[in-house]
């Protein structure tokens, strides 16, 4: 991974990380989420016209992807419902950089390095010890919202492998990322409209702002991850984005006043471990 790529991912971590603290102090997060992709949506409209339209070989993959990150939506909403969303979320999170990398083995015949595979492992690692919190919250884990978390984690791997396939395919990332955006926008409201009705449409419109905010920051962010799988390893890129929990950890300590625990400390030192092997990988 060269040193563009690596810079480049890990401001898409950071912003990853900004959007979610966003997103996370609003109760009705199925309607934060759905605004955030018609957010997504209206930044790259007006690109729509400038950028190539997919080949019919990429729409397959476009599809697929919206079909994953629809279940990633239902299913992490699911968790927060059922557990605590400081756990659950981490979780999900975790465990896709290591399905991602199983299936980009298995489906892509990618290999990573053996400085990557240490990078990737100490990444997760370091995200399940700031879920759990160092096991002592364990005993308060819903058995469901680990359940839903895990999907969410398949969900997640699927669109990973899905979105750096197309990209790869695509005349460019910027075309795929422009088409999806907006092909998982329409499915996004459609999904809205059947679970909360057209009596719902005034709130989600009185939220445009907090829609436009989350989209550019979080279109931007998933924009240069899809970049930076067409440069370098989908696993790779996959696991590097993971750093967002330490920009989210270190958001809650130093914006918003959380304290730094000892576990906290050896997950971001675990993480920290895993850039670096990452990097020289």
């Amino acid at each position: 991974m060269s040193l563009t790529v690596f810079l480049a991912v890990l401001g898409a971590a950071a912003m990853h990380a900004i959007w979610n603290a966003q997103v996370k102090v609003e109760l009705d997060r199925f309607l934060s989420v759905t605004v955030l992709t018609l957010g997504m949506a209206a930044m790259v409209l007006p690109l729509a016209p400038f950028v190539a339209f997919p080949k019919a070989e990429v729409w397959p993959w476009i599809a697929a992807s919206v079909m994953c990150h629809m279940g990633y939506k239902l299913f992490l909403i699911r968790a927060y419902q059922a557990g605590d969303l400081a756990q659950t979320y981490p979780l999900a999170r975790g465990a896709a950089p290591l399905l991602t990398t199983i299936g980009g083995i298995f489906l892509l015949q990618e290999f990573p390095s053996t400085a990557a595979v240490v990078g990737i492992a100490l990444l997760s690692l370091g995200t399940f010890v700031m879920s759990f919190r160092g096991g002592a919250d364990l005993g308060r884990l819903n058995r469901h919202a680990v359940v839903y978390a895990l999907i969410t984690s398949l969900f997640i791997a699927g669109y990973t492998l899905t979105d750096g396939s197309g990209a790869r395919l695509a005349s460019s990332a910027t075309s795929y990322a422009v088409w999806l955006f907006l092909c998982d926008a329409a499915w996004s409201l459609v999904l809205f409209l059947v679970l909360r009705g057209r009596s719902q449409l005034p709130r989600l419109a009185a939220n445009w702002k907090l829609g436009l905010t989350t989209g550019v920051l979080s279109g931007a962010a998933y924009w240069i991850a899809m970049w930076a799988m067409t440069k370098a390893p989908i696993a790779s890129v996959a696991a590097l984005r993971e750093s967002s929990i330490l920009f989210a950890m270190l958001i809650s300590v130093f914006a918003l006043g959380e304290k730094m625990t000892g576990w906290r400390a050896a997950a971001a030192l675990g993480i920290i471990t895993g850039v670096v092997a990452l990097r020289l990988g």
